[in-house]
């Protein structure tokens, strides 16, 4: 609310929540979650800081570095389709119009001649600038431009991924993170269903799983899981989840009726 009196403040503490319009409490009442429902988190950690820091700061100049560069190339284009008659040696002009089919008479001593903006490859200058900038914004945004199609040496596997990779890592430094701050708020939500909804969940433990962020060869990654499995070192319901199952328990009882059913061992 944009005006004073309108002001509503809910402060949240684990014992009460007090309800605040404007200088009046309103409300307060003891907390029914036993716990601040909210949960606060920085988005790049600071040392320090305790709200941490936006990934935008950091592209605000290059990204007006290049509406600069685009506006004066616009410029540049928009003068060439509009050129610029020059006259040399001519104290005065008149009736001097570009156009289709135009005659212009000049004293036997002048020179008339349009000027061409694009010559000696200047337009070719102000592209390969905004290439540089461009590349500064995907180097800060650690986005290279391969993530959004650019793929133009045709690059696929491990190549592909070394391209990709500033971009994973940025994700997997996001997913660090944010695994504890899902966790919690699942673990949240599983008290208030305890609580409220009747549910029975005594042991349950919320664990984020984040799927892979770059495409995979599945089936390289099927025969690794398999290798790990044999060699004793990984657990079946540990591969499946790897695998992406949603539930590895459920599934493995399933291949086990199976098994069972079809008499092998």
């Amino acid at each position: 609310m944009s005006s004073p009196d309108c002001l509503v403040t809910e402060h949240w503490t684990a014992e009460n929540f007090d309800l605040w319009h404007a200088n009046e409490l309103v409300a307060s009442e003891p907390n029914p979650y036993g716990f601040v429902p909210f949960i606060l988190f920085p988005n790049v950690r600071e040392p320090k800081q305790h709200w941490g820091s936006s990934d935008v700061p950091s592209l605000m100049e290059p990204n007006r570095e290049l509406n600069r560069a685009f506006s004066q190339l616009s410029q540049i284009l928009e003068l060439s389709g509009n050129p610029i008659a020059v006259l040399e040696g001519v104290q005065g002009s008149r009736d001097i119009a570009v156009e289709p089919g135009a005659v212009w008479e000049v004293p036997e001593s002048a020179r008339a001649y349009l000027l061409d903006l694009l010559q000696g490859g200047g337009v070719a200058l102000h592209r390969d600038y905004i290439d540089l900038v461009y590349r500064a914004m995907h180097d800060l945004g650690e986005s290279p431009r391969t993530a959004f199609g650019h793929n133009p040496q045709g690059l696929s596997g491990v190549a592909l991924n070394t391209e990709l990779d500033p971009i994973a890592r940025k994700v997997l430094r996001k997913q660090r993170i944010r695994t504890a701050v899902y966790e919690r708020r699942a673990t949240m939500m599983l008290d208030l269903l305890a609580r409220f909804g009747g549910l029975d969940a005594e042991g349950l433990r919320p664990v984020m799983q984040w799927g892979p962020i770059l495409p995979i060869d599945r089936s390289r990654q099927v025969s690794d899981e398999r290798s790990l499995v044999e060699a004793g070192i990984s657990s079946r319901r540990s591969a499946a989840a790897r695998l992406g199952a949603d539930d590895p328990e459920a599934e493995w009882a399933r291949v086990r009726h199976e098994s069972a059913a079809s008499g092998a061992p």
